[in-house]
């Protein structure tokens, strides 16, 4: 058996270390999924003007989305539970449990940098809209809810999604991967909550416009948890040396990550030269409003 990065006697401080960098990486991951291409429809989709022309009320919408979400992210703690138990019954040591976080650290900075060229897979896929003309409210907010709680089965924007369920497998701990698969689906389903004040299209768009220049803030913080997991785990593997064997590639991620990714969001807000088709779709209302 091995001994667990959590066991206070086997890791001391470090098993607060660990907790620490597994709750931040999860939180950065499931927030920057605000900027999914599912995460604006859900935006745009359920408000207080779309859902009072389905003669919805929108806070109950709302908290059946939440909990669908917490469902589904139920469905991925329970995914890091299975790892964990399968981690917990190897004879690694804490210094090879933080050592492997911390490499898993680095790798996904280096995915969501585009720092070596490389990136970890994606997932294209955006929920059916049909299902708000098709089913009750309680199924097509539950059932949205439960494909953004889960994490894999729509847009990955962030490496962090998949270091969250590596994170949550190497403390040992089911019960703390299954904690981290809630706190996932939790905090991606109350980004439903930010359109609670949208409740005409000129405030939705203003939401969406002001959520379009915080993109790219996004991807840098989720940039910055990750090398600040690196640098943190590799101490807690092998101490200022660990510190000093990572802090070359984590100012590199840092450097040309956040250089990298503030070119790229200029260069997708920058005016398109080519002609345009008679009824452009508003790109800050992605999903067309629904009416009876």
């Amino acid at each position: 058996m091995t001994d667990s990065i959590l066991n206070a006697e086997a890791g001391g401080s470090d098993a607060l270390a660990f907790v620490w960098v597994t709750v931040l990486v999860t939180v950065a991951a499931a927030v920057r999924g605000v900027w999914s291409p599912c995460g604006l429809s859900m935006i745009s989709a359920i408000n207080p003007f779309t859902e009072r022309s389905r003669r919805n009320r929108y806070w109950l919408t709302a908290l059946w989305f939440i909990a669908g979400s917490v469902l589904g992210g139920a469905m991925l703690g329970g995914l890091a539970a299975i790892g964990a138990a399968l981690w917990g019954s190897l004879p690694a040591s804490v210094a090879v449990t933080a050592g492997i976080a911390c490499v898993g650290c680095l790798v996904a900075a280096a995915s969501d940098s585009s720092t070596f060229g490389f990136g970890l897979p994606g997932h294209p896929r955006q929920v059916n809209e049909q299902w708000l003309d098709r089913y009750r409210r309680w199924v097509y907010a539950c059932g949205f809810g439960v494909q953004i709680g889960v994490g894999f089965a729509t847009y990955i924007m962030t490496a962090a999604v998949y270091l969250t369920v590596l994170l949550g497998a190497l403390s040992g701990s089911p019960a703390m991967a299954f904690a981290v698969g809630l706190l996932f689906g939790l905090v991606r389903g109350l980004a439903v909550l930010l359109s609670s004040r949208a409740r005409d299209p000129g405030a939705l768009r203003m939401l969406h416009r002001r959520l379009d220049q915080l993109a790219p803030w996004s991807l840098r913080a989720a940039i910055a948890v990750e090398t600040a997991g690196a640098a943190v785990l590799g101490h807690a593997a092998a101490g200022p040396v660990g510190l000093a064997l990572v802090a070359v590639p984590v100012a590199t991620v840092l450097v040309l990550g956040c250089s990298r990714s503030w070119r790229r969001h200029h260069e997708s807000s920058a005016p398109d030269p080519r002609p345009q088709p008679d009824a452009p779709v508003d790109r800050y209302c992605p999903v067309p409003t629904h009416r009876r």
